[in-house]
């Protein structure tokens, strides 16, 4: 079966779907990843992907670049003719359902990883987005909803036909995380120059404002017996990067920015508390691995993040924007050792039954399963068993994936 994953950018396809497309591999099936080049291609590519781009995709608004990024993805739909479609994120979700069923695909699923919108925006905003999902809504077959509460927002809005939704949930390599090297992220804490008796506070995610960045730096400036570290890289294309100007200042403080890092769950290890400050989510990876390590954490009252924390079980929920909470959070943690080792065993507790990736990886074969059963146009027990309907991977056979480090 040729199987097809479509995304705005390489990174998506490494770090979102990696535990996907390794067992799509592992099954036998022919897998494609499509989205514009960038640095992760050759990582998703070592994991048995053949990788098309398309070279006008790009995360920001850009209607001549995106009509032209959607005529390059019609033409590889055409060209790849694939089994499976299935589609991620915003812009990418409307043009490749809409394309994909024009061009015949017999299986079309999206994946819903947050809607673009939350009942707190503007009007206008909530207008344009549920109406972007409503057109695409009903070209797919199937709608795989992370979150429990756009699940039941699409629902109530009737964004997609009813037996077309369903909860997908998210998950992390639990084993991956609990298990952290603590030679390694000790050394990491000396390479930071983080002294032993200092709390270390981390967050994970993109340099922008809508991750809650700018709160978080202000919360935790000048708190006693703390230090911070930002993990994460730049995104220029998105209107909110944080300016130059703002990291550098930020160092100059003493905060660590480590940039991107493949070594995760090393860096978990050399945590204390975890901080999610974002605006919006749909169910962050950040926090579900934070609680697999083990964690207290601290993170805004919204969707996804409400999920992962229960407030003052396994961590605590604070306003979305508000630097006072932030801090008043981190202080309880920051002087509270036996605060943050209850906290951190409720988390891994959760994780271990809320969050495991296997069971998610599960829901999507299934899912592809009882459609193409559905629709008639797929062999029964082809997706399952792994029959490639057209020959083998053009590169060649599919290797076992390497999970990243």
């Amino acid at each position: 079966m040729r199987l097809m994953h479509l995304t705005t950018v390489d990174m998506s396809l490494e770090l979102l779907l990696a535990p996907i497309l390794d067992e799509a591999v592992l099954r036998g099936h022919e897998v494609i990843g499509v989205s514009a080049p960038g640095p992760f291609v050759e990582r998703v590519e070592a994991r048995g992907v053949r990788h098309v781009a398309l070279p006008s995709s790009t995360r920001r608004f850009d209607l001549l670049a995106d009509l032209k990024t959607a005529l390059e993805f019609w033409r590889v739909v055409r060209r790849e003719r694939p089994d499976v479609l299935h589609t991620h994120n915003p812009k990418p979700g409307l043009y490749g359902r809409v394309l994909g069923r024009l061009a015949g695909v017999p299986v079309v699923v999206n994946t819903v990883h947050g809607l673009y919108a939350s009942p707190d925006d503007r009007p206008v905003k909530r207008a344009v987005v549920y109406a972007a999902e409503f057109v695409g809504g009903h070209f797919s077959h199937a709608e795989l909803v992370h979150n429990p509460e756009d699940l039941g927002l699409m629902r109530r809005l009737r964004l997609a036909p009813r037996r077309n939704l369903h909860l997908l949930g998210s998950g992390v390599a639990i084993e991956r995380f609990a298990n952290p090297d603590t030679g390694r992220s000790a050394a990491l804490r000396a390479e930071w120059g983080i002294a032993p008796d200092e709390v270390l506070i981390g967050t994970v995610g993109r340099l922008v404002a809508e991750k809650g960045i700018p709160e978080l730096l202000e919360a935790a400036r000048g708190l006693p017996g703390a230090r911070l570290v930002v993990v994460g890289g730049p995104d220029p294309d998105k209107p909110d990067a944080l300016a130059p100007a703002v990291l550098a200042e930020a160092e100059r403080r003493g905060v660590v920015l480590a940039g991107f890092r493949s070594d995760m769950a090393d860096v978990y290890g050399a945590l204390d508390v975890f901080v999610l400050a974002s605006h919006r989510e749909g169910f962050p990876l950040s926090g579900m691995e934070a609680a697999a390590a083990g964690l207290p954490i601290v993170t805004t009252d919204i969707r996804g993040c409400r999920q992962i924390v229960t407030d003052g079980l396994n961590g605590f929920l604070v306003p979305v924007s508000s630097v006072d909470a932030l801090r008043r959070s981190l202080e309880r943690l920051v002087g509270d050792r036996a605060l943050r080792e209850r906290l951190g065993a409720a988390s891994a507790d959760r994780a271990r039954e809320e969050f495991d990736e296997r069971a998610v990886v599960d829901r999507v074969f299934h899912c592809y399963e009882e459609v193409a059963d559905r629709q008639g146009r797929i062999r029964r027990g082809t997706i399952r068993q792994g029959t490639i309907r057209r020959g083998t991977n053009r590169r060649g056979t599919n290797r076992p994936a390497d999970r990243r480090d």
